[in-house]
């Protein structure tokens, strides 16, 4: 099963995927780990992520379907994924069809988590990320044990430059304008599936898995959700 994770920035695809991928025995890839990873590199790459992603802007399509492209040839095709952050424009969604196509495979379902733009505003104004490790964590919906530290490795939390108060004002307006469209296509293409983001966690990753169970393919729990998954 091919799946796609849409909704603006703060939705709550990236803990969504995480636990869907889980329940369901899904490989979880997401575009955000390959940009940060590409910064971390500092190479040519990375510095042009880097300049986008930190005026709040979508990395050109080009660059970024080269990333898809080449992290999926390395794949099994009959190795199940979900998609997280990609794609993000219509020319993605296109090229990743084609790419699909060659494999004699294709979406099966796109999930769009809906969201209110205020809500999305308080969530990503609060979050940390993890130096060390890239652990997520919210100072509202899941502080650390010890401010400005990572339970996991010790490592510093900081502010990642995207939710800056007025980066994540544009990221959200880039998104309406650039990604909303992906609905209506894959709405036409009779593989939209919506869900309510601003329920618990646990609500949400129940309802898609719930929608997800009499699609085609019919995917099975593998295992029940994590209960450290608590926060957005």
């Amino acid at each position: 099963m091919y799946l796609v994770f849409l909704g603006a920035p703060g939705a709550g695809k990236g803990t969504q995927a995480v636990a869907v991928s889980k329940q369901l025995g899904l490989t979880h890839l997401a575009s955000g780990d390959l940009f940060r990873q590409a910064q971390t590199r500092g190479d040519e790459l990375g510095r042009q992520v880097k300049s986008y992603i930190e005026k709040g802007l979508l990395v050109p399509d080009e660059i970024t379907i080269k990333m898809i492209q080449e992290h999926l040839e390395r794949f099994n095709p009959e190795q199940s994924f979900i998609l997280d952050g990609f794609p993000r424009t219509l020319e993605q969604a296109r090229a990743l069809d084609k790419m699909l196509s060659q494999r004699q495979k294709a979406i099966d379902r796109a999930v769009y988590i809906e969201v209110s733009p205020d809500e999305l505003t308080t969530r990503l104004t609060g979050r940390l990320t993890c130096r060390r490790c890239q652990a997520p964590y919210h100072r509202v919906n899941s502080p650390p044990r010890v401010q400005g530290r990572c339970d996991k490795c010790g490592g510093e939390l900081y502010t990642r430059p995207d939710d800056a108060a007025e980066t994540i004002k544009k990221r959200i307006e880039v998104y309406l304008e650039q990604t909303a469209p992906l609905m209506d296509y894959y709405r036409k293409a009779g593989k939209l599936l919506s869900v309510n983001g601003s329920q618990d966690i646990e609500k949400v990753t129940g309802d898609i898995v719930a929608a997800l169970a009499v699609s085609p393919g019919r995917p099975r729990p593998t295992q029940p959700t994590e209960a450290r998954v608590k926060s957005r």
